[in-house]
């Protein structure tokens, strides 16, 4: 068992690392966390059978963290955004707009109008009256690592079950300005008076 755990620490440790670094979603990162326990519980036996107390006290700490992660993940954080789809979907059969998790913008996919993802939704501007002013999106890059950030018009998008789309390519996206990390514009940069994007929920 010692053997086994030796390989499996170092290896489950890595894997879990990427998959909570990626930011994929909530079920991915989750499952990051349930991988680093399987990861400190094998650091904790190869503390045992090394005669290590140090390895063994610190993975088991980490192993009641990632028990918390694993909770806060898969259990609370995942029953918000089931929530969140069972309000948006009852709503487009219920009087009034329709719905829309705001929480979950960000990380959403850009889909353009030949129905492929050209870019990801990495938050939204509203204004304080609850309108959704701009979205901003990432395209390019890897990683994060060379990417470029875009304004969208809420008016230029529709709020789709797959994703956020829109009526444009890949092409035109990486042919709009280019934002900085640090400055975005206002509402009026935009062309846009104060009030004047759709309530939440509408495109």
């Amino acid at each position: 068992m010692g053997t086994a755990a030796t390989w499996i620490a170092p290896v489950a440790t890595m894997i879990a690392a990427m998959m909570t670094a990626a930011n994929l979603g909530v079920r991915i990162t989750g499952w990051g966390f349930v991988v680093f326990a399987i990861g400190s519980v094998c650091w904790s036996i190869v503390g045992i059978v090394s005669h290590q107390p140090h390895l063994l006290v610190a993975n088991a700490f980490l192993t009641l963290v990632n028990l918390i992660g694993i909770w806060r993940w898969l259990g609370r954080q995942a029953q918000y955004e089931k929530g969140g789809r069972k309000a948006a979907a009852k709503s487009i059969n219920a009087a009034g707009p329709d719905l829309l998790p705001v929480g979950q913008l960000a990380g959403a996919k850009l889909i353009g109008r030949d129905g492929e993802a050209i870019g990801e939704v990495i938050d939204a501007m509203m204004s304080r009256d609850g309108r959704l002013t701009y979205l901003v999106v990432s395209e390019g890059g890897l990683g994060g690592v060379g990417e470029r950030l875009h304004a969208i018009d809420v008016n230029e998008v529709s709020f789709e079950e797959a994703g956020v789309a829109c009526g444009f390519d890949e092409h035109a996206l990486s042919r709009r300005q280019q934002l900085t990390s640090d400055t975005w514009p206002t509402r009026t940069r935009l062309g846009r008076a104060a009030g004047q994007g759709p309530p939440i929920g509408k495109a």
